[in-house]
């Protein structure tokens, strides 16, 4: 008897659309996590893992939805396969079944290290598009919230001609943040109410 075809898909926050993921393929059930891949705690990964059968096949979009690391992802297709589970992904265009030839095994490896190199080179292209964009001026990162009175000195020092710059430096936060607190204060509104506009 043929089992059911049981889809994965996992996106690492809520904005982001799962369905895409498996988009004309067809399965039976999908679940899909709203994680990151570091977390350890993926509700629906572990569900599917507790649902699918002998005979069922899971369904997943690419390696890197499916497991965390290379030995993640190792340990658990050979999990699945151990329990007569098939795992197919679809961007890799590989089948395991449990009676994988030494090809298809040292094609996982490889498949699974190509991937793990790859989000490392985006985590790096990230961390070099943060430190010119910081470079530039232009990153903002999260703004720092100022104490009340942080507020008064800040204006203050505003209102006896110091620059904006330096106050910015002092205080740690941007130019722009800076000119806030300034308006907020002109317009009559309090520190408080200007962190809660800014959530």
């Amino acid at each position: 008897m043929t089992g059911q075809r049981v889809g994965y898909t996992r996106v690492s926050t809520l904005e982001q659309n799962t369905s895409r993921q498996l988009d004309g393929v067809e399965v039976d059930r999908v679940f899909a996590d709203h994680v990151s891949g570091k977390d350890l705690h993926r509700p629906e990964f572990e569900d599917m893992l507790r649902f699918v059968r002998d005979g069922d096949t899971v369904v997943v979009h690419s390696m890197d939805r499916l497991a965390r690391n290379l030995d993640d992802l190792r340990g658990t297709v050979r999990g699945l396969t151990a329990r007569g589970v098939r795992v197919q992904f679809v961007k890799e265009r590989l089948l395991f079944t449990g009676e994988d030839t030494a090809m298809a095994t040292l094609l996982l490896s490889v498949m699974g290290a190509f991937a793990e190199f790859e989000r490392a080179l985006i985590r790096e292209r990230q961390r070099e598009g943060i430190a010119l964009a910081k470079k530039r001026g232009a990153y903002r990162g999260r703004r720092r919230s100022l104490t009340p009175e942080q507020v008064d000195r800040l204006r203050s020092g505003a209102a006896a001609g110091r620059a904006k710059a330096e106050l910015a430096r002092e205080f740690g936060i941007s130019r722009e943040t800076v000119y806030q607190y300034l308006r907020a204060g002109e317009s009559g509104t309090g520190s408080a109410g200007l962190a809660a506009a800014r959530g």
